[in-house]
């Protein structure tokens, strides 16, 4: 009962669902409060890739696409969250004696996704788990610690490598067996996603989210799925986002579409539309163009068009997702079909459900032919995602401003 819970709190916090607060904004900064994520904001390198505990809901988000020897062909996601739940001036190192705080009150959750996309067999394996990490069994640590995890939850880890790259993990029994062990190398520098540090989500001082990406990266190693767990080689291309925020979903928003795109002519595109209960896109919806040397272009809502062209409805839970969409970036001359290579790769997990899964891109650039793949992520098309707030003792809006 307890587990069961827990998995419901994680995933009603899930995937940064605190509401703007204007007002909250505007206020001055409140001692022991969470942090917003505000203009100018400094990135640091290795440093920014470990726990940002004064924010309340954190994620670490590896996709990807690899293929065997033999040509099977398989996406991966594995992606760790932490949702805060002590405000900073409210944690305390937790102790095991009857003196001080118990070892099961921590300063914030730990829960992952984890899912295989076998494309070759037509299925679509997913599953959960989380941790109040209260014996270490799940933690943050330093990425500067060559070979040791830094982000870990159990046997799902993510930890840095000697040369600079980064190995992720992971292992499980139910409700298929699966596994992988991927190495991943950056082929090009950071991505700073949105404009002076901060992603805009919705309107508002703080509203919003620091993120940034790596957005090809060499992979190989191994992957198992089934009954029989067989590793194989593969070899292929992943992506990998951070984002940390405290406030970032505006009250009349109901979800988001998120595309991830890497094509043939080593660029790449992000791009996300935030959804409004009302149907319409919000103009803060925004992406980030890569081009071969990893020069980067922001992307204004009014510099590309995400059209749907064809939707699926899932049995499980009643959603109707588009996964067909026809995607233009006039300025780069880019025009392509973004689409599902699997119908059902929906995640219907406890209280919450979103679609997740491989994209194939075609299309052109200025006349000349186009492929790439990527990955997709729809949410809110179970139903608007319930608005979570960070609240202090007294049950006002907890949040504070403090950019680097």
């Amino acid at each position: 009962m307890m587990k069961t819970t827990f998995h419901t709190i994680f995933c009603l916090a899930f995937l940064l669902l605190s509401p703007a607060d204007g007002r909250a904004s505007a206020e001055a900064p409140t001692p022991g409060a969470w942090s917003l994520a505000l203009p100018g904001w400094q990135y640091r390198f290795p440093a920014d890739h470990a726990i940002h505990p004064d924010y309340k809901t954190e994620w670490w988000y590896f996709t990807g696409n690899v293929v065997t020897a033999d040509r099977k062909e398989y996406g991966y996601e594995l992606t760790f969250f932490r949702q805060g739940v002590l405000p900073p001036g409210q944690r305390r190192a937790p102790v095991q004696d009857e003196r001080g705080r118990s070892r099961f009150v921590q300063g914030d959750f730990k829960f992952a996704h984890f899912a295989i996309t076998d494309l070759g067999g037509g299925q679509f394996h997913y599953t959960q788990k989380s941790s109040r990490g209260a014996f270490g069994e799940a933690g943050f640590g330093s990425p500067e610690q060559a070979a040791k995890p830094f982000v870990w939850l159990e046997n799902w880890q993510l930890a840095s490598e000697p040369d600079g790259s980064w190995r992720v993990t992971a292992r499980a029994a139910e409700p298929v067996p699966m596994q992988i062990d991927l190495l991943v190398a950056s082929q090009k520098p950071p991505v700073i996603e949105g404009t002076d540090g901060v992603s805009q989500k919705s309107t508002g001082l703080g509203n919003a989210s620091h993120y940034y990406s790596f957005t090809r990266l060499a992979t190989r190693g191994t992957l198992a799925v089934g009954t029989e767990m067989k590793a194989q080689l593969v070899t292929g291309e992943s992506w990998f986002d951070h984002e940390w925020a405290s406030n970032q979903l505006g009250t009349d928003q109901i979800g988001w579409n998120w595309f991830c795109i890497q094509l043939d002519d080593q660029t790449e595109l992000m791009l996300y539309a935030m959804r409004r209960k009302d149907g319409t896109v919000d103009p803060v919806s925004s992406g980030t163009y890569i081009d071969a040397q990893g020069v980067t272009t922001h992307l204004r809502f009014e510099d590309f068009q995400l059209q749907p062209l064809r939707t699926w409805h899932s049995l499980k839970t009643d959603a109707t997702y588009p996964l067909s969409w026809h995607v233009t970036v006039p300025s780069q001359a880019i025009d392509t079909t973004v689409s599902a290579r699997l119908d059902d790769q929906e995640l219907a997990l406890p209280q919450i459900s979103y679609w997740e899964g491989v994209t194939a891109i075609s299309g052109t650039r200025a006349g000349r032919r186009l492929i790439g793949h990527g990955y997709m992520e729809l949410t809110g098309y179970t139903g608007a995602l319930a608005g979570l707030k960070a609240k202090d003792p007294a049950g006002e809006s907890s949040l504070r401003t403090s950019p680097r």
